[in-house]
C-alpha cells in the first residue's frame, strides 16, 4: 500500500482539462460560470430541455446522455432535462422522424410554452442522415415536421459540440 501511496504523491493529479465549450470560431473559451450567469441573464432560470428521440439509432442518446458525466457536467451549468414539454425551454430532437412518431412530435413542439427552441442533433436530425429526406417510414430531417432554430450536425456528435449547440441556440433564440 504505502508503494501505491508514493507512486500516487510522484505523479500527481492525472486528469484532463475540462473541455472546451467556445464556439469553434477562435472565439473565446467561456468559463462554466460565465454560461451560468449567462443562461441567468437570458432567461432568468436554468434551461429546461426536452429529449426526443424521433426514430434514432441512439448513438446521440449516448452522447447526450454523457453531458451529465462529472467531465463535462451539463447540470452543474445550470442546464436540466425535463420529463414534461410544458416544463421545457427547449426541445432537443434526435434521429429522422419516422411516420409514427411525427404526430407525437408535433404534439410535443405544441405543448411546449413559447418562447420555443428547438434543436435538432445528429446527421439524421439534420438532413435525414443515411435514412434520406423522406422514404416510406420517414419524414426525412427534423425541419421537415417542426421548425429547427439550430443543428448540431456529427453522426453523432461529440458531446461538447451538442453543448455549443445549445448554447447557440439560446443565443440566437436572445436575439
Amino acid at each position: 500500500m504505502w508503494k501505491t501511496l508514493r507512486q500516487i504523491a510522484r505523479a500527481g493529479i492525472l486528469t484532463e482539462a475540462p473541455p472546451d465549450v467556445a464556439p469553434g470560431d477562435g472565439a473565446q473559451a467561456v468559463s462554466p460560470e460565465g454560461i451560468q450567469r449567462e443562461l441567468l441573464t437570458i432567461l432568468g432560470r436554468a434551461l429546461a430541455i426536452r429529449l426526443v428521440d424521433a426514430g434514432s439509432c441512439n448513438g446521440c442518446e449516448l452522447e447526450i446522455n454523457a453531458l451529465n458525466n462529472p467531465y463535462v457536467n451539463i447540470e452543474g451549468l445550470g442546464i436540466r432535462f425535463v420529463a414534461s414539454p410544458r416544463h421545457a425551454d427547449m426541445l432537443l430532437v434526435t434521429g429522422p422522424v419516422s411516420r409514427h412518431m411525427a404526430t407525437a412530435l408535433r404534439r410535443t413542439y405544441d405543448a411546449m410554452p413559447a418562447p420555443k427552441l428547438v434543436v435538432a442533433v445528429g446527421d439524421c436530425g439534420c438532413n435525414g442522415g443515411i435514412f434520406g429526406e423522406t422514404n416510406y417510414a420517414t419524414c426525412g430531417r427534423v425541419a421537415n415536421v417542426i421548425a429547427v432554430d439550430h443543428t448540431v450536425p456529427g453522426c453523432p456528435p461529440a458531446p461538447v459540440e451538442i453543448l455549443r449547440g445549445i448554447l447557440t441556440a439560446v443565443r440566437r433564440g436572445r436575439q
